[in-house]
């Protein structure tokens, strides 16, 4: 029997429960109204957009032109086979009989079917959840292999043949080093650029231009509609929306110039190695327009193959290719790389004391062949010599007298002046500054070599201090005292040596004035300078894209010439030192004399050779012309080369040829017909005409100090 008033209370819970229960109800029914009265058009989309799946077709790339409209970058279409996902019972059947198929594309060369089931089975496993995108299995199959897929479309469900664009090079190796490769983005540069549209297996600049102007270069990607079913399978398609290609590049370089230079360094470096020269085996050449800063050529040897980057290798070939490049270092652009200037940095040394006012261009020494404990390369001198004579004879002995009346800071802001030791904000990746030797930069140089000397005195000391404190008795403290002592007096003797260093001294102002020491450019800097010598004064930003046109011919972006500056230095030392350039060129002791022996036309030149500790030297040459209306001006190294004249001179002469010559040539003479007389043979030797000596050993500076050798490599 219930208590009195259990009964009114159960009821009202009863009630307050059914007020909850109907409340939920109320809300459940709302809200279902809502979804379907109200938002019925958003889900019925979403529902719709639920078994709709889009799947990438990759744009084609912009092409790339030079100055006369030749493709030097194209794209070409190859076959590319593909698998959709078919659930494990199909997929298992199909798979077997598409590696029989594909054992002869030579992606798969030396692989058994069994190995190639195992690759594909391995890309199908990386698809994970996106079961509607097709896997790529295999690039750049032959129009065979397509043929036998479709005869056998049948029992290959799923399988898909697409046609994608790749880069095609249809020069070969040509401008491969300021173009640079395309390739598949990493996870690091997906990362990077997420937020740019990019997805993973997209195209990407990897070196060079294709870096620099990615974003106008890469198209807008296309898609395929397939509708999918409640497991993710493709059911069917429904429509495809065509990529959008990307935008084209027109460049400054004359791609017959550039094939030209590249001929020519490649030339060259056959002969050098014959002639007893084994390391000249890599070198660079540039060539600018003196009155825009356009780059004409940028040349770097050795070259690669790019298509290396664009077709399917079978692993033998891409490690055989691969250890090649590293082995030559041939992804270097060279044109960029560092080498110490020589002789080349002369004309710099000659600005600075005339502006300086510490020489007048009357000014002359009488040369001996020796300055201190330095020797010039030419044995007995060179007699009397003004600064014209200097340059045109190479004399170290003038510039060594110059330079020490100078001293570093002047010579320093010269060459900053001319663009030396600075980047000159071309458009590619990788561009070093340069160095420009004084005494903060050297003490900068040694002194972490005095700091790690300090700490390996600071750990003997310990390790004796605790050796000794546990040794048995005097005799023992004695004996590890006197070993430490030797130790300690090895370090000793190279920290004195070290701390030396840190200091400037009088050689490192003479290494300075002839392009030794830590003087470090590039070849576009040293063709850069000359140029500002050859267009009396003006520093122009050197670059190599004139516009970027859209797809349908409009011009999206044009670039025109960019002047650094106008060089703070006066018209009549520029002509001074262009004329010193053009008496380097004539009989019957300038040192670019044998290079232009019957040129027709003129030209001021300057030799240059770089003592390289333990190796041949380096030849480097930087000339302008003609030299009564300069148009162009260039430079060029080649590595372990030896004599500047010898070497480089024959370089440059034979890209000089070509560029007169192409003036009145086809667009295409030297690419795909040949150029009149070709780039040009080497210069005969004329009649008298000296050749450049190596540079005699030299006296070492005092003191016991390991300074750059003391003979000048000077011309």
């Amino acid at each position: 029997m219930n208590a009195p008033g259990t009964a009114p209370k159960l009821e009202k819970k009863l009630q307050v429960m059914l007020a909850v229960v109907l409340a939920a109800f109320a809300v459940l029914v709302c809200r279902l109204a809502y979804l379907q009265l109200v938002q019925t058009d958003k889900y019925r989309m979403m529902a719709q957009q639920n078994h709709l799946r889009l799947i990438p077709i990759m744009a084609p790339r912009g092409e790339i032109y030079d100055r006369n409209g030749v493709r030097v970058v194209g794209n070409k279409p190859i076959y590319t086979v593909s698998l959709a996902y078919l659930g494990v019972k199909n997929t298992d059947q199909v798979v077997p009989r598409l590696a029989r198929i594909l054992a002869g594309e030579r992606v798969f060369a030396g692989m058994s079917v069994a190995e190639i089931e195992q690759e594909i089975h391995r890309r199908l496993g990386e698809q994970k959840l996106r079961l509607y995108e097709p896997v790529p299995v295999a690039r750049g199959v032959s129009l065979e292999t397509v043929t036998r897929i479709e005869e056998q479309r049948l029992e290959l469900p799923g399988v898909l043949i697409d046609v994608q664009p790749v880069r095609d090079y249809p020069f070969g190796d040509l401008l491969v080093h300021a173009l640079g490769y395309v390739g598949q983005m990493d996870r690091q540069e997906l990362e990077e650029h997420k937020d740019e549209g990019y997805q993973m297996g997209d195209s990407w600049g990897k070196d060079g231009l294709e870096k620099s102007f990615e974003r106008y270069l890469r198209g807008e990607r296309g898609a395929r509609q397939v509708e999918v079913d409640a497991q993710g399978r493709p059911v069917r398609d429904l429509g495809v929306k065509e990529p959008v290609p990307g935008n084209s590049l027109v460049l400054t370089v004359d791609a017959r110039l550039q094939r030209a230079a590249q001929d020519a360094l490649a030339k060259n470096l056959q002969r050098l190695q014959r002639e007893g020269y084994p390391e000249a085996r890599a070198g660079a050449a540039v060539v600018l327009d003196v009155r825009t800063g356009e780059i004409l050529a940028l040349a770097s040897h050795p070259t690669y193959d790019p298509t290396i980057f664009t077709r399917e290798l079978s692993r033998r070939e891409w490690n055989e290719a691969w250890a090649k490049i590293n082995r030559e270092q041939a992804l270097l652009n060279r044109a960029l790389g560092l080498y110490p200037p020589g002789s080349t940095f002369k004309m710099v040394v000659a600005a600075a004391a005339l502006e300086t006012g510490k020489i007048t261009p009357d000014f002359a020494i009488s040369d001996t062949g020796r300055y201190k404990y330095k020797t010039d390369w030419q044995p007995g001198g060179h007699g009397r010599v003004d600064l014209v004579r200097a340059i045109k004879v190479s004399c170290d002995t003038f510039f060594w007298t110059v330079g020490a009346m100078l001293g570093p800071e002047p010579i320093a802001r010269y060459a900053r002046e001319l663009g030396l030791g600075q980047k000159t904000g071309v458009e590619l990746p990788g561009e070093n500054a340069g160095r420009v030797p004084g005494p903060e930069q050297k003490y900068n140089l040694w002194k972490p070599y005095l700091d790690g000397v300090q700490k390996e005195m600071d750990a003997v000391r310990q390790e004796y201090e605790r050796r000794m404190a546990a040794a048995a008795g005097e005799a023992e403290r004695a004996m590890l005292s006197r070993e430490m002592q030797g130790r300690l007096s090895s370090l000793q003797e190279r920290y004195e040596k070290i701390a030396w260093e840190l200091e400037w001294r009088e050689y490192d102002t003479l290494d300075m004035a002839i392009g030794q020491g830590n003087n470090y450019y590039t070849p576009l800097q040293l063709a850069n300078y000359v140029a500002a010598i050859a267009n009396g004064g003006t520093l122009y930003k050197p670059f190599l894209v004139k516009k970027v046109v859209a797809p349908d011919g409009q011009v999206v972006k044009e670039f025109a010439p960019q002047e650094i500056r106008r060089v703070n230095i006066s018209p009549r030392t520029l002509e001074i030192i262009r004329q010193g350039m053009r008496e380097a060129t004539l009989p019957p002791d300038g040192t670019a004399a044998g290079v232009f022996w019957g040129a027709p036309y003129t030209a001021g030149a300057k030799t240059g050779t770089a003592e390289v500790h333990g190796h041949d030297n380096h030849a480097l040459f930087v000339a302008f012309a003609p030299y009564e209306n300069p148009e162009i001006a260039l430079a060029v190294v080649v590595e372990y080369g030896g004599h500047g004249s010898s070497a480089a001179g024959a370089v440059a002469r034979d890209i000089l040829d070509a560029y007169f010559k192409l003036k009145t040539a086809s667009p295409l003479a030297g690419l795909t017909e040949p150029l009149d007389g070709g780039p040009g043979a080497a210069p005969p030797a004329q009649p008298g005409a000296r050749r450049e000596p190596p540079a005699p050993a030299g006296q070492q500076a005092p003191r016991g100090t390991n300074p750059s050798p003391a003979a000048g490599a000077g011309a």
